[in-house]
């Protein structure tokens, strides 16, 4: 069975080596725990920027990271973000995201949130495929700047 909680700063390492899982993010996560631990660190105190993890018998094999973002535009909307969407690869295919992605709508829901939205790498077709048939739309056009 499932479990969906917040996560704990011992969890860090199994959400890294989920993110880097995959082709993209094999080439962008870092071995070293120490940047993620201070991210970690940072989105506790935060407060409207929560990690989430799916257990399943002892193991972490599902992440996705939730914030919650006031704003004055679509009568005052709050909206939900969800990123870093990730499950285990030998466990795709087997409802887990669209459970996940039930989870997220559910905990935005209860924090007052009248839209959800994402983002997914353009080349991630598998999860745009994904997201459409869970009633997701790509009704906007995303644009990144890196400021390093």
């Amino acid at each position: 069975m499932m479990r969906w909680r917040p996560a704990t700063r011992a969890d860090v390492p199994q959400v890294v080596a989920l993110l880097a899982d995959d082709d993209l993010g094999a080439r962008r996560e870092l071995a070293d725990m120490a940047p993620y631990l201070a991210a970690f660190d940072a989105m506790q105190a935060e407060g409207n920027n929560t990690l989430i993890v799916g257990e399943q018998d002892g193991a972490i094999v599902a992440t996705y990271q939730l914030t919650f973002i006031s704003g004055l535009s679509l009568r005052a909307a709050r909206r939900a973000q969800v990123e870093s969407v990730r499950v285990a690869a030998a466990l795709r295919s087997a409802g887990i995201g669209a459970r996940l992605m039930a989870d997220a709508e559910a905990r935005a829901r209860a924090a007052g949130c009248r839209l959800i939205q994402l983002t997914t790498n353009r080349d991630r077709l598998r999860a745009h495929a994904f997201y459409a048939r869970q009633g997701y739309a790509p009704t906007h056009i995303g644009f990144k700047k890196p400021l390093e």
